[in-house]
């Protein structure tokens, strides 16, 4: 077993439930990934497989059909499978956030009707809250939904959409003036609804829309999509809790715990990259011997081995901490900048240990240094992150003079 992102204090459960998602990463994902990757093929075969191994239900509790395990066990899955293929992770990703916010947040009808169904793998999630014009600003939101009787009638278009074509089930965050007065602020102004759809792309429900896949310079094989809505009809026991005007909080509190999630796909990346590295570091040669011999690409795997470490002790931090029921924002936003930044850098230097090979789309670190952008803006930017860091300190910190 690896030295690098040993986790203490797992139970035998954790144990065996990582061990398995390893060896199915080594046999099924690592082979086929770049091959998958380069074609854009959706990996239909590796997510049959997650759905045989029971991880589309990980958190889901037993009641409803899952295993009922904590976000640490989660969160060290993701990072197991990122480390075979980032874009595989985040076709769970969006999946176990729907599931969680409908665990926290939904009308008990709603969790019968949906968990069960998504423990199987049955019903796939997606989540849905930035818009073409949007960026980090999610006050900024203007796709809208009217009351009009036992309904509510969504128009409205959103952006970057992850599983938005192969989905059964996506939560919507738009504004909903019914019941605010003017002059409400934005963030309690808006509602999740949970909107059944077929799975596929052009219209895949009277009034909604999923043109086509966005094509993108990584992150390939998993669907990146818009969603329009043209007079979406969606009934009034679809807004997520039963109650208008939450949909902010819930939402934020889904993306809390992505943050966990996206640090863990940074520190499975980082892994793999360390990993690519070091083995090409001891089979390459220059000047009659290998190049790990030489000091400076030692220092690099130093610096990379330190790197892959920090990041995965931040985010087994920051998942620890939501499992109690504390509060984690500022252990997520800090877990989620550092493990990016960091996988971004090791994978650099794990692209300048490969030297000219490294450009070539034979060698696995071509795919991961297309990947590794895409964790700098996931579920919040770096900026974003700092700003929530710096906020809960000056919290925590309150100079009382």
């Amino acid at each position: 077993m690896a030295r690098l992102a040993q986790t203490a204090g797992l139970t035998d459960i954790q144990q065996e439930i990582l061990s398995t998602v390893r060896d199915f990463v080594d046999k099924e994902i690592i082979p086929v990934a770049t091959e998958l990757e380069h074609r854009d093929e959706y990996p239909q075969q590796i997510v049959d497989g997650l759905k045989e191994l029971g991880l589309f239900g990980l958190m889901i509790p037993e009641e409803y059909g899952g295993l009922g395990e904590s976000l640490l066990t989660y969160a060290l899955c993701v990072e197991e499978i990122a480390r075979g293929w980032m874009s595989v992770s985040g076709i769970i990703n969006t999946h176990f956030i729907v599931a969680y916010m409908l665990k926290q947040h939904g009308t008990q009808e709603q969790k019968d009707h949906f968990l069960p169904r998504m423990a199987a793998g049955d019903i796939r999630g997606a989540f849905s809250m930035s818009e073409p014009g949007l960026g980090s600003d999610v006050s900024a939101i203007t796709s809208k939904a009217v009351k009009d009787g036992e309904e509510y009638v969504l128009n409205g278009q959103k952006m970057w959409l992850t599983n938005g074509g192969t989905s059964s089930l996506v939560a919507v965050l738009v504004r909903s003036d019914e019941g605010h007065p003017e002059g409400t602020a934005p963030h309690k102004s808006m509602t999740t609804f949970l909107v059944e759809k077929e799975p596929g792309f052009g219209e895949v429900r009277p009034g909604l829309t999923i043109p086509g896949k966005i094509d993108k310079m990584g992150y390939k094989g998993v669907d990146t999509t818009e969603l329009i809505m043209d007079g979406l009809r969606i009934p009034a026991d679809r807004v997520l809790g039963g109650v208008t005007g939450r949909g902010f909080y819930q939402m934020m509190d889904g993306v809390e715990v992505g943050r966990v999630n996206v640090a863990a796909r940074g520190c499975g990346v980082a892994q793999r990259a360390f990993e690519l590295g070091v083995r090409y570091a001891q089979q390459r040669h220059t000047f009659g011997k290998a190049i790990a011999q030489h000091q400076a690409i030692q220092f690099k795997l130093a610096e990379m081995a330190t790197k892959v470490e920090a990041a995965h002790a931040m985010m087994v931090n920051a998942a620890r901490k939501k499992d109690s029921g504390e509060r984690n924002d500022l252990e997520a936003g800090m877990a989620k900048y550092l493990a990016s930044e960091y996988c971004k850098e090791v994978v650099e230097d794990a692209f300048r240990i490969h030297g000219g090979y490294g450009f070539s789309k034979e060698y696995e670190i071509e795919r991961l240094y297309r990947e590794a952008p895409m964790l700098l803006i996931g579920e919040g930017t770096a900026e974003i992150q700092k700003m929530i860091i710096g906020r809960r300190l000056l919290e925590e910190y309150r100079f009382q003079g």
